[in-house]
């Protein structure tokens, strides 16, 4: 098991708008470099890209949760 991990401090979103389907979701197969979330700095949104091919376990945060630089944010099932 491998975590997907926050690339810097923010608010996580794992959609990119509120209306929209989610980038990656519970059971779903993500490839290396796929975005998986966004997370929000200063009104600025930055993607969050998967690591690793596998599939996604488990989320451990909830969407609009804050997050800080190095916190685990999915499990991925390599």
């Amino acid at each position: 098991m491998q975590t997907i991990k926050a690339t810097m401090p923010g608010v996580f979103y794992r959609r990119p708008s509120p209306d929209a389907d989610p980038y990656a979701t519970e059971g779903g197969i993500v490839n290396t470099g796929q975005t998986i979330a966004l997370i929000e700095v200063m009104k600025t949104f930055n993607e969050l890209k998967s690591e690793v091919d596998g599939k996604i376990t488990k989320f451990l945060i909830e969407d609009g949760d804050e997050v800080e630089m190095g916190q685990d944010i999915a499990e991925v099932e390599a």
